[in-house]
């Protein structure tokens, strides 16, 4: 069996760890023979204690564990206004007993209350952080660093890391994962054809990418759907971030464009814009399983999945895990899009 050690980097423990695996026997039921025999599993991130739960945390273990480590008493970063990372951040630095500042842009073109006062917004608030709003074109990282050269002329000891928490720190959370599923897999009798994600700020699949390769696995194992960059800049970036995080891990083997398996189809319009293969995906895995996808990364990844699972690109009686990331709160900020 495959392994990988981090044990060398600091890590603030935040999740109960693994998370679980569950079939969706409740999806195979109601779509039945359209699912050609695959066999559709989740890998639950989605479920925390900490701040409604999601993917950030695994991150967020390692960035703050690092800013722990260097005596850091604030931590600053940065995102969009309904961002799942500030809201974890936010909430993950009041458990860890750090000042949280955030900088958030106005990235998608909404003006109305349910996008900008509530779901993550709102979660921001509650958890104490301090927000900065900027406009959508805005250098929302400058700005950040700015503020944090301010503070540190203060005396303060802050802690910068960018959207997503997707720095080679950060994406240790996601090799740390994959070795995680492998673990779980061969627990359950079970053989991946393959691991699905969302891809926005790249860091969850680049993770992914580096622990597989790390172990000597084909990193096309994951797989992600683009949700926020177009295509080839996604994949460009989950390059680059992967190789970056090889590179922190130690180990010899990089990654090359040919073994980055992204798919940019299912995006729409742009960011954070619904789709009616974002909202199918959404309303169904909650009226057959009672799970929810959020509307801006999951739901378009797991809109995807449906796609290409009815599309037969999976042989019958595999198995495909699919990472449910969390982002609950966003829903709420969709509820004109979700109503009915």
């Amino acid at each position: 069996m495959p392994t990988l050690d981090l044990a060398r980097f600091p890590r603030l423990p935040l999740l109960a760890l693994p998370t679980p695996i569950e079939p969706l026997d409740g999806l195979a039921a109601h779509l039945g023979d359209t699912l050609n025999g695959v066999r559709i599993f989740v890998k639950r991130d989605d479920v925390a204690g900490i701040g409604l739960g999601g993917n950030k945390l695994r991150k967020l273990e390692y960035l703050l564990g690092a800013a722990k480590a260097a005596g850091a008493d604030t931590a600053i970063t940065v995102g969009a206004i309904q961002s799942n990372h500030a809201r974890l951040t936010a909430a993950a630095t009041a458990r860890a007993g750090l000042a949280c500042e955030l900088f958030l842009t106005r990235s998608v073109p909404r003006q109305d209350l349910d996008y900008t006062g509530n779901g993550n917004r709102l979660l921001d608030d509650v958890f104490g952080a301090t927000v900065h709003e900027l406009p959508g074109e805005a250098d929302s990282l400058a700005a950040a660093e700015a503020r944090a050269t301010e503070l540190r002329a203060e005396g303060r000891a802050v802690y910068t890391f960018p959207s997503g928490g997707s720095s080679p720190t950060g994406c240790l959370g996601y090799a740390n994962c994959a070795a995680e599923i492998l673990a779980q897999a061969e627990d359950l009798g079970l053989s991946f054809a393959q691991i699905v994600t969302a891809n926005g700020s790249a860091g969850t699949h680049a993770g992914l990418v580096s622990g597989l390769a790390a172990m000597d696995i084909d990193p096309r194992l994951a797989k992600s759907y683009a949700v926020l960059a177009e295509e080839g800049r996604a994949r460009a970036e989950v390059l680059e971030k992967a190789n970056a995080t090889l590179a922190l891990i130690g180990a010899a083997r990089r990654v090359t464009a040919q073994e980055i398996d992204l798919d940019g189809r299912h995006r729409g319009p742009g960011y954070g814009i619904p789709t009616a293969g974002m909202l199918e995906a959404v309303r169904l895995l909650a009226r057959t399983e009672g799970k929810l996808l959020d509307p801006v990364y999951s739901g378009k990844a797991f809109a995807g999945l449906l796609h290409d699972v009815r599309g037969g690109l999976y042989p019958a009686g595999s198995a495909v895990l699919f990472l449910m990331t969390g982002g609950t709160p966003g829903i709420f900020a969709y509820k004109d899009a979700l109503a009915g």
